[in-house]
């Protein structure tokens, strides 16, 4: 009979839904830690396309995953890094897909300046391993630019202190970029100008500066962290134009100013490393205008007592010439005797060449021997071509001398019809010929009626007649 009854006690406890669990924990959760802050070292941080952040918190017992909403992440003052020591601020909850709680964070801070300068260490070194801090990449600075870019905040005591130094040293024309100088918004400001200002047309309407400025007043660690940003650093890594950092005071560093071509103590230190002093540099100008006058002088005066020196050391110039003038009298004297002598010599010989045919003959003779003799020491070759010119001069000249020698003989046989014409035209027997008639006595021609005496002779063109006078 007892088999009918149930053997053992009656359980009445409620049973729960999955889902009514994980409501109860979250409900439980959530109302027992709606506004925590918790400190820890930050583990995986991972970014996902959707804008949010997701990372674990640890310490060395426990880890508490965290998650930060877009809207959130957007406006944290800083990134969280993996190994960042920091306080994170919002709620726990849960997640009931993975059965698991988190914390979801509304804010996130470096866990003091040890957390912050850990931090910077970190992000110091990897940009020294890019390069971006090596001494060769670093532009020099224009000596005078024409216009300066400033980067900093419009309403701070920076850019009156810059523009007042400015005016005092070199007035130039000074553009300024206004940017928020600290908070969320600093470091993409700054990184925005300075590409902004690398992105200006030189000579446009919104000329191009020539040095940009980045500067901001003292402050905290937290107060500067800005410009110790990634972006900014890279932005001033990849500016074209020189740029001088001159964040803070003497003693505050930022990564701007490693990778700024030249870091300034203070904004006004910048100012002065800018442009020369315009006082300075027009009297420097005077004074090297000055020292080029003296040099020049100085070396024109040495220069005409070095010429007056040498010239006393030449000897004067008319007993230089008087010598060369004496023997040109004397060559100008025996001048025109030389020339009558050699054009005599000259005449002479062409005259026996040309009235001599066998002296010319003689010597066409010796000179093809001499060419003959020459001819079997030569080459074969050559001996033909020399052979051939020698003949060709030898016969060209032969032409030509009996040319000469026939145009001389030409001219002297008319030369001496000539005078014997002129012979017989002057004299006596043409006379005879004109009537007249030649009286002769034993004595020669008598001229006179008184030498008309004895025996005479009278001789007539065509005979002579012997008459007897009383």
């Amino acid at each position: 009979m007892m088999d009918l009854f149930d053997d053992g006690p009656a359980d009445n406890t409620p049973e729960f839904s999955v889902s009514e669990i994980s409501g109860a924990v979250k409900k439980a959760i959530e109302g027992g830690f709606s506004h925590v802050r918790v400190r820890g070292e930050l583990g995986r941080v991972s970014r996902p396309g959707s804008g949010h952040i997701y990372l674990d918190l640890k310490d060395d017992r426990a880890v508490l995953s965290g998650v930060i909403w877009k809207g959130r992440a957007q406006g944290l003052a800083h990134r969280p890094e993996e190994g960042m020591e920091v306080v994170a601020t919002g709620k726990l909850t849960t997640f009931p897909g993975q059965s698991k709680y988190q914390m979801i964070i509304e804010d996130i801070a470096p866990a003091g300046a040890g957390a912050l300068m850990a931090m910077l260490e970190k992000r110091k070194a990897a940009l020294a391993a890019e390069g971006l801090f090596a001494p060769e990449r670093k532009k020099p600075l224009p000596y005078l630019p024409v216009i300066i870019g400033v980067i900093t905040s419009p309403s701070g005591a920076v850019i009156r202190d810059i523009l007042h130094r400015l005016r005092d040293r070199f007035p130039r024309k000074v553009l300024v970029w206004p940017v928020a100088v600290q908070g969320q918004r600093c470091a993409p400001d700054v990184a925005a100008a300075i590409a902004g200002f690398n992105q200006l047309t030189p000579g446009g309407a919104l000329p191009r500066p020539d040095l940009l400025i980045v500067a901001r007043g003292g402050g905290s660690l937290e107060d500067l962290w800005g410009f110790n940003e990634e972006i900014v650093a890279r932005a001033a890594a990849a500016s074209d134009i020189p740029l001088i950092s001159a964040v803070g005071h003497e003693t505050d560093t930022t990564l701007i100013d490693f990778v700024a071509d030249m870091r300034a103590p203070t904004p006004t230190a910048a100012a002065e490393l800018a442009v020369p002093v315009r006082m300075e540099l027009l009297a420097w100008v005077d004074q090297q205008g000055v020292r080029l006058n003296r040099a020049l002088t100085t070396g024109v005066g040495q220069r005409k007592q070095r010429l007056r020196d040498l010239a006393r050391a030449l000897p004067a110039k008319d007993s230089l010439l008087q010598v060369p003038a004496q023997r040109l009298d004397h060559l100008a004297e025996r001048l025109p005797a030389a020339l009558r002598s050699a054009a005599a010599k000259k005449r002479l010989q062409l005259s026996e060449a040309a009235l001599r045919p066998a002296i010319l003959s003689r010597r066409i003779a010796e000179d093809r021997r001499r060419l003959a003799t020459l001819a079997a020491r030569l080459a074969p070759d050559l001996l033909t071509q020399r052979t051939t010119r020698q003949a060709e001069r030898l016969s060209a000249a032969l032409v030509r001398l009996s040319d000469h020698a026939t145009r001389q003989q030409s001219e002297r046989a008319a030369r001496l019809a000539t005078l014997g014409r002129m012979h017989e035209t002057l004299g006596y027997k043409a006379t005879l010929d004109r009537g007249y008639a030649v009286v002769r006595d034993g004595q020669g021609v008598v001229t006179r009626a008184a030498q008309a005496k004895g025996a005479l002779e009278i001789e007539f063109s065509d005979a002579k007649v012997s008459v007897t006078t009383n």
